[in-house]
Order: structure tokens, then sequence, then C-alpha cells
């Protein structure tokens, strides 16, 4: 019977066939211990001198790194293993012997493992890491589909900027200006006029030279917008969607978390709802930890947001910022045209930033002196000032980055771990 290694437990006692790489072994005279990887999981296979033919266990014996076979053997518990099974292997037949492999057991520098992503990717803790990527991204659709959200996918393509042009890449569209997308915000507002609550997920770009190990050129957004959802409601949606990928992260990737090690007990907490602390208590409180050069206007970097993170347990939301700091179509703070109704979600343990988000301006004329102050006359705003003449309701959204929350619950150091394939300032290979 042919199966896979993570549906082995389902074959109990039987004698399964599983097509397989060799990631490690090691032998001891009359045994074979083969360490092997099939892409849904890793599992044992012992290879008994007496128990298989001369030519099986010289072939075990003989078998070189990443080389591929069809492997048959029973299925046992191994109570010693994480996973709890291993084969006893009676046959393996080899499809493709690999030579010289260049990842071995050993330590590489981060610059050799990422001229070798492409390979980099087999080893058991990036495995581990992109099954708990893929658990976000499967939580996150069904979070927002039993929510009644509709998935609209905006254009990466675009003629205009969510929050300025200076970071943008810039390409030409035939005989336009068109830039890579740094945000699908704008044209998910315009669906939730149409749909009332959508999301989006795909791949934006930030020209940002940056080498910090929170930041990537191109990484992954979810964007959910809300029609008829002021701010206040807004924010009880990102904990409690955080707060259910988190336990489905916890649920569903108990080995994977296992593997790299991930103390458990700080995911654990992130139940909803968050702490708050206002951008002006989070300017006091800055000044009491001995960050006298920070000022009201400030935008916060790394530092501060790890001082503020540091006095909470779980998330926090940093609320409020200065209008002047923010992007233009934030809606100012009821009583204070110098603040807007926005939050960051801060994530603990140093991993920054992980949410922002807004209530959006609904008023036409207001949104009309943005325009203004902010030199957005450009034809290609047109459609979007449009979004506040027909029908405007009040309305909010964010964005959650992909890398980072993966970084965080998987407690990996650097996001150029959380994508397969990262973009940074100086790669763009493989």
């Amino acid at each position: 019977m042919k199966t896979t290694i993570a549906l082995t437990p389902e074959h109990l006692e039987k004698t399964v066939t599983i097509g397989a790489w060799l990631s490690n072994k090691r032998s001891s005279g009359k045994i074979a211990f083969l360490q092997l990887r099939d892409g849904t999981g890793f599992i044992q296979g012992v290879v008994v001198k007496n128990d298989v033919s001369e030519e099986t266990f010289q072939l075990a014996k003989n078998l070189t790194q990443e080389s591929s076979m069809y492997i048959t053997g029973k299925v046992v518990e191994d109570t010693r293993s994480a996973f709890g099974y291993e084969l006893q292997v009676s046959n393996i037949e080899l499809i493709h012997e690999a030579v010289d492999y260049p990842i071995t057991p050993k330590e590489h520098g981060t610059e050799f493992l990422m001229d070798h992503r492409h390979l980099w990717l087999r080893s058991k803790k990036q495995h581990a890491v992109m099954k708990i990527r893929n658990e976000i991204i499967r939580s996150t659709y069904q979070f927002f589909n039993d929510g009644g959200y509709v998935k609209i996918d905006p254009p990466i393509l675009t003629g205009s900027s969510a929050e300025g042009t200076t970071e943008l890449f810039h390409t030409k569209y035939f005989d336009e200006e068109a830039y890579l997308s740094q945000s699908g915000q704008l044209y998910m507002e315009a669906a939730a006029m149409a749909f009332g609550k959508v999301f989006s997920f795909g791949p934006t770009f930030r020209a940002e030279k940056s080498k910090t190990r929170r930041h990537l050129i191109e990484f992954w957004m979810i964007e959910p917008e809300m029609a008829f959802v002021d701010h206040e409601e807004s924010l009880e949606i990102q904990e409690q969607y955080v707060s259910f990928i988190a336990e489905s992260v916890l649920e569903n990737c108990k080995l994977e978390l296992d593997v790299l090690e991930r103390d458990t007990s700080s995911l654990e907490k992130i139940k909803a709802p968050f702490p708050r602390i206002s951008y002006d208590d989070a300017i006091k409180l800055l000044k009491e930890k001995g960050f006298d050069d920070i000022e009201w206007g400030d935008d916060f970097g790394a530092p501060h947001e790890t001082a503020i993170a540091d006095n909470f347990d779980k998330p926090v939301f940093i609320t409020n910022y200065p209008a002047e700091i923010k992007a233009f179509y934030m809606k100012p703070a009821p009583g204070r045209s110098d603040v807007v109704l926005c939050a960051d979600l801060i994530a603990p343990e140093g991993y920054g930033e992980i949410i922002g988000g807004s209530q959006r301006i609904d008023d036409l004329e207001l949104m009309k002196e943005r325009y203004e102050q902010h030199d957005l006359n450009d034809p290609a705003y047109k459609w979007y000032l449009e979004l506040r003449q027909y029908g405007s309701v009040p309305h909010s959204g964010f964005g959650l980055g992909l890398e980072r929350t993966v970084a965080w619950l998987s407690g990996v150091d650097h996001v150029r771990e959380t994508i397969p394939f990262p973009r940074l300032l100086n790669r763009l290979y493989p």
C-alpha cells in the first residue's frame, strides 16, 4: 500500500511503501537507521541485516544524503521519537542517487544556506517553519470565511500608492508610470463598499533599504476591510483573529513547534482581549525607561516597540498615533485633530509590529483636504475619492504581515526563514 509519512499512523502494523528522500543516516554493524522525509513529515526507517536481502542491506548502508527511493516496511510505534512511529524496512528501490549534496549535517554560514535556499528548505527546521506558515494561512481563510468575508484579489500593478511613492518599485506600464503594490488596501475599500466585509491575501513590495531582521522587500499581507465597522470594533476583530491563528498553530503544529524548540507557554497567553496603550502614554513610558531622545510626534523604531511590548505578556495595541506620521486616509480621533483612529499591534518577545490598522476617513470634504495636503490630485486617485462621494459609510480595516507573524509564532530570529524564497536588499537569488 502506497502512503505518505504523515499518514503512517493510520497504517499501524501494516506494510506500506513511501516515496522518500534520505535526510541523514547512521549504521552500527548489522543495523542501519535511515532518516527519511517525503514532504509531509520525517520518519526513521530501520534496516536490520538479518531481516532483508544482502542487496537491500548494502544499498541501505551506501545510500547518500538526499538520494530518492521507494521504501517499503511495516509501520510500528516508536515512543522514543517525537513523531511516535518508525518503519521496519523490508525493501528499498533506489530512484536517484544524489552525489555531493552541499548541505551536510554540520554548521553552515547563513549566506551559504541562503545561496542554497532551494535545498535548505528540505531541512527539518525549515520544513517546520513552512508548515507553521501554511497553518497560519489555512486558519486565516477559515477565520474570514466563517466570518462571512469575501476574498477579493487587488491588483499588484497599480497607478497609485496607499502610503506615498518613496518606497515603491516604479515600472513602466506601456506609456504610463506604475508601481508594484505596497498594499491592497485602497482597492479593498472599494470592495468593502460592494460586499460589506472582504479580505485579501497577496504579495506586497517595499523598496525600503533596510537590513533588519524584521524586513523583507517582498512579503505577504492579509488585509481585511469592513463597511459599517468603527475603530473599536476593528480592534476586537484583530485580537480575535490573532488569537484564532495562534490557537490553531498550537493545536495543529505541535510537532513543528517541538522541532523548533519553541517555548509554547508564551503562545498559550495569546487570548483576546489584548492590552492597549495610547501613543501619548507610550511616549511617557519610553521616557521613564530612559529613551530621552524620543519626543511626541516621532515614530517608533524597533527598540521602542520592544520596550513597550516588554510591559505586557501578550500582544499590545498602541493606539491613536499623531496624524503627521500616519497615512492620509486615517480618520481623526473625536475631539483631537492631531491624532488619528489607528493602532499598531506589537508582538511580544521583540518581534515588533505585526498589524497596522485604522478607521478610514468617510467624509468627502475631509478627504479632499487630505488630497490637497498630500498632493494627491493625480487622476490615478480620482476613483478612491469617489468612494466617499457615492454612498460613503464608516469603515475600518487592517493589514497583518504574514512573515513577521510566522517568525513570532515559530520563534525564529529572522523573517528570511519565514518565506520560501526571501527577497532581501542584497538578494534576488535563488
